[in-house]
């Protein structure tokens, strides 16, 4: 056991943080194919991305994002940099024995317009106990809204492609997985990596891989902007 106290302990994360060797910013593509063509679209994933043979990992989760907005909603207009500080927990429906993991995602940023992807802050503790909801309640957060994700996840190198279609949940406490209803006719593509800070040239390396995609889906650079209305 290390006898390390927690005020070193701190300062190595802090180090380790500065040194930019957490990665704890993500790159971002987004987009949708409609069910008749997602089968093209895996099969096309199956041939670019790593494992061919073994094929792409399934997941099937249930997320909940929380709060600290204690009114529990933002105002229609709001900035994004406001808005309230969000925690996302997300648990293995499939493999109930898995740890649950709880995600902090930042607001996104578009940068320039030369940047190819969103980028934006991104910590993930990937062990947690089921008990991390009463946890974060404890700390004054609120559950805004929940959902269920079901889909394929492959790999390229240290990308990450996720194709899973969105369910409405049945109650506010899952107790069957079965009859989910959907909520649209398509599957959401997203196209991620995960780097420290100061890595922007891996956005580069994302546009080139989301470009062999086309035309079957269109990977974009989305303006969360463009969902918000100005005063």
């Amino acid at each position: 056991m290390s006898n390390q106290n927690p005020i070193s302990a701190i300062d190595n994360l802090t180090s380790a943080v500065n040194s930019h060797i957490i990665p704890n910013q993500e790159y971002l593509l987004q987009g949708s194919v409609i069910d008749a063509s997602a089968a093209v679209l895996l099969h096309r994933l199956r041939g670019l991305c790593d494992a061919a043979e073994s094929g792409p990992e399934t997941f099937h989760d249930h997320e909940m994002c929380f709060s600290l907005n204690s009114r529990g909603q933002v105002p229609v207009g709001t900035p994004l940099q406001q808005q309230p500080f969000m925690l996302r927990v997300r648990r293995a429906l499939d493999h109930p024995e898995y740890p649950w993991q709880l995600r902090y995602l930042g607001n996104p940023e578009l940068g320039e317009k030369s940047q190819p992807t969103v980028l934006r802050s991104c910590i993930d503790i990937g062990c947690c106990s089921s008990n991390v909801l009463e946890f974060i309640g404890e700390m004054g957060f609120r559950l805004e809204f929940e959902f269920v994700l079901k889909g394929y996840l492959f790999r390229k190198g240290r990308m990450k492609v996720t194709m899973s279609k969105l369910f409405r949940l049945p109650s506010a406490q899952v107790k069957s997985t079965e009859n989910l209803e959907a909520m649209t006719s398509s599957y959401l593509v997203e196209l991620s990596l995960l780097a420290p800070s100061g890595q922007d040239a891996v956005a580069d390396e994302i546009k080139v891989f989301a470009d062999q995609l086309r035309p079957l889906v269109h990977l974009e650079k989305i303006d969360y902007r463009r969902y918000t209305k100005d005063d």
